[in-house]
């Protein structure tokens, strides 16, 4: 065989990877029917087609149990694995390759048989004020209605203005801001990453700053979630993998599972990372945030689950442990 020129040489190579794909059977992403879940799987969607450009990548849309029960909070009726158990489903069916997530929304303990393949880089991980009214939370007047559907974002809300009444929020994004519209609440408070996604960074009228709201473990993150025994999937999406977003998150849901993180205990986790130094922060609090404890470590980011274990250990060790074991034992929510 005559080698090629070294000019030629990328080229070729490109074709010989683009031509494996051609007979490949398509890569079907289930997904919520939601603006903003369907936003994420397309985003997905677009940067897999952009990578393989002769592999078909399509969306099956689905309704969840999360999104059909909005009356009630999510402690109540199973937690946020609701929002992707039929997603698994069709994935263990043959129906699906791949599922998309918000990483916020992804259970702490993932089931048997699926394994998240890929991190996205992080949109901006902060809580986001909306209100038709007020600019700022310091602008409610005590008695003032703030809605959220997050334990976290009660019990900081809680703590930091205890004049201000808070009341469940549960629906998709477009449905909160329709119930703000309408005046059931003189506020929401929603996770920004959602609102620019989806062209909607107007809606924000000011951004809490990580030490006024710690966010949720894994928030402004988005995870693909594949089944095991998949390699081909795994190897596809690598390229899409974003390490300093691994890192974080690995950490943020490490802290999270060691205190035995759920939608009944009011908890925050984030991660920073800087030349290689991993920043965690976490919190645990009681629902009306009377009583929190918080606590910080930093440490290499290829420890970023011993940095997360180690943490939560800590704040287990100073109260933590029996904020958590209380509410577990009672079904506080």
């Amino acid at each position: 065989m005559v080698p090629l020129a070294p000019s030629l040489q990328p080229f070729f190579w490109t074709a010989i990877l683009d031509s494996a794909h051609l007979d490949a059977p398509p890569i079907v992403i289930a997904s919520r029917e939601s603006r903003l879940a369907l936003w994420q799987a397309t985003h997905i969607r677009d940067r897999l087609r952009e990578r393989y450009p002769q592999r078909a990548v399509s969306i099956l849309g689905m309704t969840t149990r999360g999104d059909q029960i909005v009356d009630r909070p999510l402690s109540m009726i199973g937690g946020k694995g609701l929002f992707i158990k039929e997603l698994e489903v069709a994935m263990q069916q043959g129906r699906a390759d791949l599922a998309v997530h918000s990483m916020k929304d992804v259970p702490m303990e993932m089931p048997e048989g699926f394994v998240l393949a890929a991190f996205s880089a992080r949109e901006n991980p902060a809580d986001a004020f909306v209100s038709s009214r007020y600019a700022s939370i310091d602008e409610l007047p005590a008695g003032a209605i703030v809605g959220t559907s997050s334990l976290r974002r009660a019990a900081i809300l809680g703590a930091s203005h205890p004049r201000l009444r808070i009341r469940s929020l549960r629906g998709n994004l477009d449905t909160r801001l329709r119930k703000l519209d309408a005046g059931e609440y003189d506020a929401i408070l929603l996770a920004a990453a959602g609102l620019i996604r989806l062209g909607l960074g107007e809606r924000i009228r000011s951004v809490l700053s990580v030490e006024q709201s710690l966010p949720a473990p894994g928030q402004g993150v988005l995870a693909i979630e594949v089944p095991v025994g998949r390699p081909d999937l795994l190897e596809l999406l690598a390229p899409l993998n974003d390490p300093d977003s691994a890192h974080c998150v690995r950490a943020e849901r490490a802290f999270s599972r060691a205190l035995g993180g759920s939608c009944q205990v009011p908890l925050a986790a984030h991660a920073l990372l800087d030349n290689g130094t991993l920043w965690l922060r976490g919190l645990v609090a009681t629902p009306d945030g009377r009583r929190m404890i918080a606590g910080e470590l930093r440490g290499p980011a290829p420890d970023d689950e011993a940095i997360g274990h180690s943490l939560a250990e800590t704040l287990r060790r100073r109260g933590a442990g029996e904020i958590i074991e209380q509410l577990l034992s009672t079904g506080v929510s």
